[in-house]
């Protein structure tokens, strides 16, 4: 059997996406890039409030598109009858609204019993912070992250990317992956994956927790250089550019060291262990500065990789856009949209070597594919159809 003829991984997988903006729908993306049919459903007349945007149509891409009104007995029946079908429902409402609109998990599992529900919000489906709203931005203040973010002499940063809606989509797929398996092994019965966005990067803070427990201090903001790991930092080259190296164990200082020509570093009690280079990490990441000051961007990487040591160029979005590794990989695509012409957008990860991920086809226009769906799947004849749509069900 050739790798054409194998089945995608997620073949045969239905799934609903109720989220709306990014974490839900990048959720749902990645499912559907591996093979799963997603349908998105939008309120009917405006859709999700970023409908349309260069956002929308990334984020939103590979997957089919219906328009419901859940505030209507029709649109309920509608959504329920999708659900019926499913094995997985996404979605991103402030936790208790599906519950309002009756529309709970457990009350779709009395028509589907495997129906995995994945619930992404800002605090999680628990606790005393529930219901209250959270964003990206929020999420990253509340998860830590902006506070150690930025100079000791400045106020807290955010990050430039949204962290916190990616790292939750990627959760979120992770656990509708594993809610799918567990249903398979345990008798077919579904579950709910309940993400946070705050704890999706949360589980990113590496040992603060612990060494907040050791030593009652938190980890206070210091710029480039992260307490500990040493020499890492940014340095400028001779024609202006930011470089970033980092050699932190033995062997990569070794390489360092011998990439500068200063064998005499090795020697230098300030700099003989990691133990010293910790203590002594203003003057070794000097020395590195001094160094890099003397090269241009494309001389100290040339040595840099000779030497197997860890560096790159600070990249902006035209530097991925040009490079040559991202096309090698594909990390760039080209993908049409309705609204927008074709778009370049960042490619498919992870990358399957048998079964790989593609991308279908573009986003869906709102209640796109209304009658292919509520027809074809429901069995809704078009006079039924017409008058939804007139009545503004759908």
């Amino acid at each position: 059997m050739t790798t054409d003829d194998l089945r995608p991984p997620l073949d045969g997988v239905l799934v609903i996406n109720a989220g709306q903006i990014l974490a839900a729908p990048f959720c749902a993306t990645i499912l559907a890039e591996f093979g799963a049919d997603v349908i998105k459903v939008e309120r009917p007349g405006s859709g999700e409030p970023n409908h349309g945007t260069i956002s929308y149509v990334q984020e939103n891409r590979s997957q089919r598109g219906v328009t419901c009104n859940l505030a209507d007995p029709r649109g309920k029946e509608l959504f329920r009858g999708l659900c019926e079908r499913a094995d997985v429902l996404i979605e991103n409402f402030r936790p208790g609204t599906l519950e309002k609109m009756d529309l709970a998990p457990d009350s779709l599992r009395e028509l589907n019993p495997g129906l995995i529900v994945t619930r992404v919000s800002g605090y999680g489906q628990t606790g005393p912070y529930r219901e209250r709203a959270g964003f990206d931005r929020v999420a990253l203040g509340f998860a830590g992250m902006t506070y150690a973010t930025g100079w000791a002499d400045g106020p807290p940063v955010r990050p430039g990317y949204m962290v916190a809606d990616y790292s939750a989509g990627l959760t979120a797929a992770m656990g509708t992956m594993m809610a799918l398996r567990a249903r398979d092994v345990n008798g077919g019965v579904g579950q709910d994956v309940d993400v946070a966005l705050y704890e999706a990067i949360w589980k990113q803070s590496g040992t603060h927790a612990s060494q907040f427990f050791r030593t009652n201090e938190n980890r206070e903001r210091s710029g480039n250089y992260w307490p500990g790991v040493v020499p890492a930092e940014q340095w400028q080259t001779a024609d202006g550019h930011h470089l970033i190296i980092n050699a932190t164990t033995q062997g990569t200082f070794v390489r360092l060291t011998e990439a500068m020509q200063r064998p005499d570093l090795l020697g230098d009690p300030r700099f003989e262990d990691q133990r010293e280079r910790r203590k002594n990490y203003q003057a070794i990441h000097e020395i590195v500065g001094e160094w890099v000051g003397t090269l241009t961007l494309e001389q100290v990487q040339q040595v840099l990789d000779r030497h197997g040591v860890p560096a790159t160029k600070v990249y902006a979005t035209s530097d991925v856009m040009s490079d040559e590794h991202y096309v090698a990989r594909e990390q760039v695509v080209e993908v049409p949209s309705e609204q927008h012409g074709t778009l370049p957008q960042p490619g498919i990860i992870p990358r399957l070597s048998r079964t790989p991920g593609a991308v279908k086809h573009r986003a869906p226009t709102l209640g796109e594919h209304n009658r292919e769906i509520y027809g074809g799947m429901l069995g809704i004849s078009d006079d039924e159809l017409t008058q939804l749509s007139a009545d503004g069900v759908i």
